[in-house]
């Protein structure tokens, strides 16, 4: 089968987000089938600069297509185009306009997509606000498989036609959570002919999986756990190599407020003036200014393996960003790290409670318990643990989400032929109905089919009949 995904960006230098979504699933489906990422040159999603080559490209075995961006973002004009669509009546060309300026906009991309459609059995789009797939599934929905990714239940953009053609005009809807197809349902009138909950699929460490619906391991007689098995390994020379010294708290993503990094560090600190000896550190690009202090550090942008085995060593992996995708729990499920979440995040919560492997705050002071519970309770955090890989291994192992994937595929195959045999009779329907319009149109008053001579009398406007406006006329 051949597949194209499309996203505004792509590369092994996003590690978070729908993009990381998309590289983590086209590099998996590249093992079954022929696989073309459609993006953008873009890197930045705050400028949308042009940075990467334009053309034919390959990314850890992956084909990529990218195409140009025909505009930067200008920070302060899109703030203000937001305010005014967002606060206003407006046409739906207003709403392109805002699109532009959003980013990325790339005329290249959306005539490609237009142009060669055909040539794909499927088309994945990442994302839903950007123009690649607004443009993306006007051109082609029937073959359409969203990926909404939703990042936060309130974006004002839902509020926009563009937005919602997006998800009722998708033939297909892969959704990350139960939690987000629960929203979109209750918001659009959807009008797929397959969906199904998907969600991101994790690498079970060789050996670590639990075998399918046989229950977790218990600690060892006497109740002591043992030495972790990697503490001589990969994780612990992630200690080293950043000199981290005793437990640490570990956040992976984007280092940007909007992404609840700036309400994490205030949170953090909060918990370091109440006697907090343990250590933050931050994994992901910097869109910040980091605090000088000593209990927090800054790892940098690590590679995919790195990531694990960052994951690996820390004692919490903390999810503040309140949006749908929650991978980075899951990545820390599957080597046994458990979490703290942001619980305005309904998916992370969604995994909290059906794994039984983290725990979540609504507040500052929630945080900080939840943060001094877990570096205290050893036992709790080994349980948890054992919770977490069960989980992951039960339902995102990625021969289970790739099987998914396959199922869903070949029932918007099938939806697809059923309405191509069925569009002949629907265009001959269509014709007949003309054709009695037609006749219709052409008969004399008091003559068409059905009609007696009160009927004529009405279509004549006659008293107490009816006028052309279908309002009663006075007699």
């Amino acid at each position: 089968m051949k597949i194209a995904c499309i996203v505004p960006r792509y590369g092994t230098e996003i590690a978070s987000g729908t993009e990381y979504h998309c590289r983590l699933v086209a590099e998996q489906l590249a093992e079954r089938h022929q696989v073309d990422v459609l993006t953008t040159c873009a890197r930045d999603d705050a400028t949308w600069r042009n940075e990467y080559g334009e053309g034919a490209d390959r990314v850890r075995g992956v084909a990529v297509r990218r195409f140009a961006t025909a505009r930067m973002r200008d920070r302060r004009e899109f703030q203000r185009q937001s305010e005014w669509i967002f606060g206003h009546r407006h046409s739906r060309q207003d709403e392109i306009e805002w699109l532009k300026q959003q980013g990325p906009w790339a005329p290249g991309l959306h005539e490609y997509i237009e142009k060669h459609h055909q040539h794909y059995d499927v088309l994945l789009f990442f994302g839903y606000v950007h123009a690649p797939t607004v443009m993306g599934i006007k051109a082609a929905a029937q073959k359409s498989v969203l990926v909404p990714d939703v990042q936060h239940e309130d974006d004002p953009a839902f509020q926009l036609g563009i937005v919602q053609d997006v998800f009722t005009g998708a033939a297909a809807i892969a959704w990350a959570s139960e939690a987000e197809r629960e929203f979109a349902r209750a918001r659009f009138a959807l009008r797929t002919v397959t969906e199904d909950v998907i969600g991101c699929g994790v690498a079970v460490p060789e050996g670590e999986a639990v075998a399918e619906g046989a229950e977790p391991p218990g600690p060892p007689p006497g109740g002591r756990e043992p030495f972790a098995a990697h503490i001589e390994g990969p994780a612990n020379a992630f200690r080293r190599r950043h000199r981290i010294h005793g437990k640490f708290l570990l956040y992976g993503g984007r280092i940007d407020p909007g992404q609840g990094a700036e309400e994490l560090l205030e949170y953090f600190q909060t918990y370091v003036k109440e006697g907090g000896d343990a250590t933050l550190v931050l994994m992901g690009v910097k869109r910040m200014p980091l605090p000088e202090d000593p209990h927090v550090r800054f790892a940098g942008t690590l590679p995919d393996e790195e990531r694990l085995h960052a994951f690996e060593a820390a004692t919490v992996v903390v999810v503040p960003a309140p949006d749908g995708l929650a991978i980075v729990a899951l990545e820390a499920f599957s080597v046994g790290t458990p979490v703290i979440g942001n619980a305005r995040s309904a998916a992370l919560v969604d995994h909290c409670r059906r794994s039984d492997a983290g725990l979540y705050y609504a507040d500052r002071w929630e945080f900080v318990d939840a943060l001094k519970l877990m570096l205290r309770d050893d036992g709790l955090r080994a349980a948890l643990g054992r919770n977490a890989k069960a989980y992951v291994n039960q339902h995102y192992r990625w021969t289970l989400v790739l099987s998914k994937y396959d199922q869903l595929f070949a029932k918007l195959r099938g939806g697809a032929q059923e309405r191509e045999r069925e569009a002949p009779r629907e265009r001959e329907a269509e014709r007949g109905r003309e054709r009695d319009r037609g006749r219709d149109r052409h008969r004399p008053w008091g003559q068409h089919r059905g009609r007696g001579g009160r009927d004529r009398d009405r279509d004549r406007g006659g008293r107490g009949g009816r006028g052309q406006q279908g309002k009663p006329r006075r007699p």
